[in-house]
C-alpha cells in the first residue's frame, strides 16, 4: 500500500564544519509542501537560490555528492539525503549559509536526532513510487551495481566491500530499508578513508574539516570503530543517500560491489530513464496527473493551438511534466516540409509555454490570471520531432518576483533532448 508523503512538523537548526572545505556553516531544516521534494537553499547568496535534491542536478566531485543548478552548488549532501530516505522524509527545505553541508560527527545520526526533535507530519498526497520491473546494471572496472525487481515491498540494499589497504577486511552488509533499521544499523556509521590515502587527500585540499571524531581511518591502529563493519555500513548510507536523488520511493533489490558516488549516480540516471519511459507510455499513473479533459479546464487554448495532450505530474508550482503526442494529422504538417514532416521548433516552445502556464496558475496568488510569455532566452533546438513521436515536456520554476516569473523548460523524445529554453512570463488579470 502506498504511504502518504511526510515532512517535519517544526523547524530545527544545527551548525558545523564542512568535511572537505573546513568552512563553518549554519543549517535550518524546515517543513515543505507536498511534492516539493528535498530542496537546498543557499541563504548566503542573493535571492537565496534553490537547488533541488534530484539527479538532474548531480555534478561529479571527488568523494562526495554535489548538486549544481544555474551556477549555484551544494555539496556533501549524501548524509542528509540518506537520513531523509531512511527515515521517510519526502519534503524538506534545507537552508545553508555555505556551499557544503556540515560533516557533524561524520554520520547521519545527528540528522536523525534533529528529525526526531522536530517531529514528523504526514501530508495529504501519496508518495511517488517506482517499482522496478526489469534488471538494471552499471559497472566501472571492478565496481558494479545491480538493481533487481523484487516481490517484496520497499527497498533492500546489499553491499560487498573490498579495501585496498593491508590488514583491512572488506565484508558485506544487507538491510531492508525502514526507519527503525536505518536509525540503529546504518545512521551511526561514520565516513572513512584509508590510512594510505591521508597524505594524498590532504595534498588535494580535501578533508580540511576531518577529525578523529568524524572520520574513521581504516588501517590506523589508533582507530576505534563505533560499530562492527562501520565502513561497509557507511557505504550503504552513501548509496541510500544517492538513491534518494531519483525523486521517488524505489521498490527493488540493489546489490553493490565496491561502488562509490559516481557509479551510484549512473545507476540513478538509468533508473530515471526507465521511470520516465513508463510515465510517458502511461504505465505509471501519478496522483497529480491530468487527462485531456482536465487540461481543457486548465488552459484557455483550443484546437488547433492546444499542444498539451496529457499531464504526467505536477509538483506544487515548482515543476510539471506533460506529453504532446505528435501525429501526421497535425494541421501544421500540411505546409511545414510536407515531404518530410517536421514539428516547427516554435510550436515545441509554445507547448512548453502552455505547460508552464498551467504550472504557474497553481500558485494561489495567480488564481484567475493569465500567464503571458514575453521573453525567451537560451533557446536551443537540438533535434527534429516527427509524426509518431511523443514529445515529453518538463518545466520548472526558477524565480518568482511579484508578477514576473522565470521558468526553465526542456523537451525530449525517447530520452533525447530536442529543445530547451528559459521563458519569462508576466501574470496579468484574465
Amino acid at each position: 500500500m502506498t504511504r502518504r508523503q511526510r515532512t517535519l512538523r517544526t523547524a530545527v537548526e544545527t551548525s558545523g564544519v564542512g568535511l572537505h572545505s573546513g568552512r563553518h556553516v549554519k543549517v535550518r531544516l524546515l517543513p515543505a509542501a507536498s511534492g516539493s521534494g528535498i530542496e537546498f537553499v543557499r541563504t548566503d547568496l542573493e535571492d537565496a537560490p534553490i537547488v533541488p535534491g534530484h539527479i538532474s542536478y548531480h555534478s561529479p566531485k571527488d568523494r562526495r555528492t554535489r548538486l549544481v543548478r544555474a551556477g549555484t552548488e551544494v555539496e556533501t549532501v549524501e548524509h542528509l539525503l540518506a537520513a531523509c530516505h531512511g527515515m521517510g522524509i519526502d519534503n524538506l527545505r534545507v537552508e545553508l549559509s555555505a556551499p557544503e553541508f556540515p560533516g557533524l560527527d561524520g554520520s547521519a545520526k545527528p540528522i536523525v536526532e534533529l528529525f526526531k526533535q522536530a517531529g514528523v507530519a504526514e501530508q495529504r498526497e501519496e508518495v511517488k513510487v517506482f517499482r522496478l520491473e526489469e534488471p538494471v546494471f552499471v559497472r566501472e572496472g571492478d565496481a558494479s551495481l545491480v538493481a533487481l525487481p523484487t516481490e517484496r515491498e520497499g527497498l533492500t540494499l546489499q553491499y560487498v566491500a573490498a579495501f585496498d589497504e593491508p590488514g583491512v577486511d572488506g565484508g558485506a552488509f544487507q538491510m531492508t530499508v525502514d526507519p527503525g533499521a536505518f536509525e540503529l544499523q546504518v545512521a551511526p556509521a561514520r565516513t572513512f578513508c584509508l590510512a594510505s590515502e591521508v597524505e594524498a587527500l590532504q595534498a588535494a585540499g580535501l578533508g580540511k574539516g576531518a577529525t578523529r571524531e568524524n572520520t574513521v581511518v581504516l588501517g590506523d591502529p589508533g582507530t576505534v570503530l563505533r560499530m562492527p563493519g562501520e565502513a561497509v555500513r557507511h557505504k550503504i548510507l552513501d548509496l541510500l543517500g544517492d538513491l534518494r536523488l531519483l525523486g521517488a520511493e524505489l521498490h527493488a533489490h540493489v546489490i553493490a560491489t565496491r561502488s562509490g558516488h559516481d557509479l551510484n549516480a549512473k545507476l540513478v540516471r538509468r533508473l530515471l530513464d526507465l521511470m520516465q519511459a513508463e510515465e510517458t507510455g502511461g504505465l505509471i499513473q501519478r496522483e497529480s496527473g491530468m487527462d485531456i479533459r482536465e487540461v481543457l479546464r486548465q488552459l484557455p487554448h483550443r484546437y488547433p493551438f492546444l499542444l498539451i495532450d496529457r499531464v504526467i505530474e505536477v509538483e506544487g508550482y515548482r515543476r510539471a511534466v506533460a506529453i504532446k503526442n505528435v501525429t501526421i494529422n497535425e494541421p501544421f504538417f500540411q505546409g511545414h516540409f510536407p515531404e518530410r514532416p517536421l514539428m516547427p521548433g516554435v510550436l515545441q516552445l509554445e507547448a512548453m509555454a502552455q505547460l508552464a502556464g498551467m504550472l504557474l496558475l497553481r500558485k494561489l496568488e495567480y488564481s484567475g490570471k493569465l500567464a503571458v510569455l514575453w521573453s525567451m532566452d537560451k533557446v536551443k533546438l537540438r533535434g527534429g520531432v516527427t509524426p509518431g513521436d511523443q514529445l515529453r515536456l518538463e518545466v520548472e520554476t526558477l524565480r518568482i518576483k511579484g508578477e514576473v516569473v522565470q521558468v526553465r523548460g526542456t523537451g525530449s523524445v525517447s530520452g533525447r533532448t530536442v529543445c530547451e529554453a528559459v521563458l519569462m512570463f508576466t501574470m496579468i488579470e484574465a
